[in-house]
């Protein structure tokens, strides 16, 4: 039996310039070799590159030496040949994505998930940037961890460092997502509607203080509900019209969701709030689904009411599942976002469910979760880089950067 084929390891590290790749691999392709690997980066204009090869035969290792490097010179830069065999390229188990999130993100952060993912004996097999703005984020590629165990700790990890680190299947399953679901208040945006209704109808601070206890899972949200919009009973149904135009959008709602649709995904709202919202929302955003509560109105006045069932948690989950079944997308290819416990049940049935800057309850129970202000960020944990959405609004004529506007 012939025994495992020779490889080489060439690097080269200098100033980038046009044409290092052409150079090295015109040298490279006057011997017997075949490429494994080729990996590129540049980092303030300082490229490395790699290039794996192997041969059946044991090749001239001082003719390429002496020819490599002699490329390198006339670059001026640097070249290292190391020499291996093809046993060390079996594929590990566990091929998984490390996203950390930062702002700023610190080298410490680093540190930490890298030492982790050492002593869960797995292996760092990539490292690259997805975002320098508004937020930093950083991807590891890693193989031959137990993702559950690698999740947990750095779950841990996460709230020690004051960083957002994801854990996430490698492989095709990001690519598989086709669905988006989101929670409307405090999430899609910056406000809770029914709060700013509140400041109109002068009972503010008691409705705040009833939607903060249901969000965090202290009351039950159809008792909460009620009580809050009985507190609106009287307002002038115009109340309405005036909050529409204060409603702020999240910090990158309008960058998130037209990259998502340009990429062929099914967006959609799902609110404990209200449907003059969330109808302003869908038209505003070009979202494909939303469900909310109606609020009931006669004579040109709230009346106290909501009419038909109360959008609660399960009524969120059933509402995934139904935008689901209408994309035509099974429920492991769909992702649900929010920040309150109504929205629990929603993030467990999602192939992925995001919490939102939320509360600690929502963060235990979802998979991964996103605590920077920008909404956005979560194109990250998709694995679409920021070069990437920019690259796509400047196609459209789009500012490249629009972080207030979203």
């Amino acid at each position: 039996m012939p025994g495992p084929k020779i490889t080489l390891l060439v690097t080269l590290t200098g100033r980038d310039r046009p044409g290092v790749t052409s150079r090295l691999f015109s040298v490279l392709s006057t011997h017997n070799l075949s490429v494994l690997d080729v990996e590129q980066v540049v980092i303030r204009g300082r490229l490395v590159l790699g290039v794996l090869l192997s041969c059946d035969t044991t090749p001239d290792l001082n003719l390429i030496h002496q020819q490599v490097t002699s490329v390198a010179a006339d670059l001026d830069m640097d070249a290292e040949i190391t020499m291996g065999t093809e046993e060390r390229l079996a594929n590990r188990r566990g091929s998984l994505h490390v996203t950390v999130l930062g702002n700023p993100l610190q080298p410490r952060v680093i540190a930490a998930i890298a030492g982790r993912i050492a002593a869960s004996g797995a292996n760092i097999d990539k490292i690259g940037r997805l975002a320098h703005r508004p937020v930093t984020c950083i991807e590891f590629d890693v193989s031959g961890a137990d993702p559950e165990a690698l999740r947990t700790a750095l779950a841990t990890d996460s709230v020690e460092l004051g960083a957002d680190i994801a854990v996430q299947p490698g492989g095709l399953y990001r690519r598989s997502l086709r669905l988006i679901v989101m929670d409307v208040d405090s999430t899609l945006l910056q406000d809770e509607a029914i709060d700013l209704l509140a400041e109109k109808a002068g009972c503010a601070a008691e409705v705040a203080e009833l939607t903060a206890a249901a969000m965090r899972g202290e009351a039950d949200f159809t008792e909460s509900l009620h009580q809050r919009v009985a507190l609106l009973a009287g307002l002038e149904a115009s109340a309405i019209d005036e909050v529409l135009t204060t409603l702020r959008l999240a910090p990158g709602a309008r960058t998130l969701i037209r990259t998502l649709k340009r990429l062929g995904y099914r967006c959609g709202a799902v609110s404990g709030g209200f449907t003059q919202f969330t109808d302003w929302l869908t038209a505003e955003l070009g979202l494909d689904y939303s469900a909310a509560n109606q609020l009931e109105i006669a004579d040109g006045r709230l009346t106290g009411r909501v009419i038909g069932p109360v959008v609660d948690r399960g009524y969120k989950e059933e509402a995934l599942r139904s935008f689901a079944a209408l994309a035509d997308v099974p429920l492991s290819q769909t992702v649900a976002v929010g920040d309150g416990a109504n929205d629990l049940d929603m993030i467990a049935a999602a192939g992925l469910g995001i919490a939102f800057n939320a509360k600690p309850s929502v963060r235990d129970a979802a998979d991964t979760s996103v605590s920077v202000p920008h909404l956005d960020a979560i194109l990250y944990l998709l694995g679409i880089p920021r070069t990437d959405v920019e690259a796509a609004d400047a196609e459209d004529g789009l500012p490249v950067y629009r972080e207030a506007a979203g």
